[in-house]
């Protein structure tokens, strides 16, 4: 997998976040396991061993099989467990750690299980504090609560709007809506290891569109734009959800085809060429397209996939463009194994 996704960058940074929750949470219990122990608390003292463990755990496998452990619901719970069952035994000393708790619940679980989570958490402290405390401290101690409850909870689901838009302008194309060039080697390397792993084939189509840059002498970069975006629309309306669309150069396209052979590539790539040129862009502006087909074969690199599929490309513009040319097999066969499915303009 590439660094350089985006979807793994802000992978690598909820793992970061995970890690030092884990770590530092580990530093600040582990003395109090002492202290509980020393104080009779063996129960406790138990709680707090399996929390440090836990924490021991999920760090190692963080570290070094980049996996998170329990996916922080073992964490969610023994803070929630010993938070609770301390305050009752150590009244306001245990009460105080219910506040990081809340904060590192919101972290380390999904938006949903967090919150469901701190409810029921915030409702047993409540159960305690009634117990443990007179009603003036129990009015403060869940209001403080329920409060800090929902101002991470606020925070939280701001960062996580925050990270799902910066993946998302960093993995489209702002022009168009398309997937840009940043996961492209992610999506390619992984269609050739399902062909390599369950025999499931996936084909390449890359569309250029003819003499596009007379668009942009003629009428304006603004009106090549637009262009762009209607062609983005044609395009996708033609595709599977399955399909993916990237734009990766001016005017260039990549359609990436999951569980589907060249012919039948072939024949969609043929549909889309006829949607481009079907009608004018903008009232008066017509524009016709070409385009290169290949299959994944077994054993290649992502790169040679699309240089084939690029060298079709390249001869249909050459044969006159308003075509598509397919490839099979290795680049040497190219010359013998062209399809030429369009006639020339």
């Amino acid at each position: 997998m590439s660094a350089s996704n985006p979807t793994l960058a802000v992978l690598g940074f909820r793992r970061q976040i995970f890690y030092h929750l884990h770590f530092w949470a580990f530093i600040a219990v582990a003395p109090l396991v002492l202290v509980q122990w020393s104080q009779g608390h063996v129960l406790l003292a138990t709680l707090l061993v399996l929390f440090c463990l836990n924490a021991i755990l999920v760090v190692v496998f963080l570290r070094w099989r980049q996996t998170y452990l329990f996916k922080g619901r073992l964490f969610a719970i023994l803070a929630a467990v010993c938070a609770v069952y301390s305050t009752a035994i150590n009244g306001y000393a245990g009460l105080y750690w219910s506040y990081p708790a809340i904060a590192a619940i919101f972290f380390l679980l999904s938006l949903r299980e967090a919150s469901v989570s701190n409810v029921v958490f915030i409702a047993a402290m409540a159960g305690v504090s009634y117990a443990r405390f007179d009603e003036a401290d129990f009015w403060r101690i869940v209001f403080s609560l329920s409060l800090t409850g929902i101002f991470v909870m606020v925070f939280a689901w701001l960062v996580g709007r925050l990270q799902a838009e910066l993946t998302r302008l960093a993995t489209t194309d702002p022009l168009t809506g398309c997937l840009n060039r940043s996961q492209l080697a992610d999506i390619l390397n992984s269609k050739i290891q399902t062909r390599e792993r369950y025999e499931r084939v996936s084909s390449l189509i890359l569309i250029d569109l003819d003499h596009f840059k007379k668009v942009n002498d003629r009428w304006g970069h603004v009106a090549g734009d637009r262009v762009l975006r209607e062609a983005a629309i044609r395009l996708k309306r033609r595709l599977r959800d399955s399909d993916q669309l990237f734009r990766i150069g001016g005017e260039e396209f990549m359609v990436v085809l999951p569980e589907t052979r060249q012919k039948d590539a072939e024949s969609l790539a043929y549909q889309l060429l006829t949607t481009i040129s079907a009608g004018p862009f903008q009232e008066d502006i017509q524009v016709t397209a070409s385009a290169g087909v290949t299959e994944v074969i077994k054993g290649e690199t992502w790169s040679t996939w699309l240089n084939r599929a690029d060298q079709a490309l390249y001869t249909a513009k050459a044969r006159g463009r308003n075509r598509l040319v397919t490839v099979r097999g290795t680049l040497d066969e190219v010359p013998s194994t062209y399809d030429e499915l369009a006639g020339a303009s």
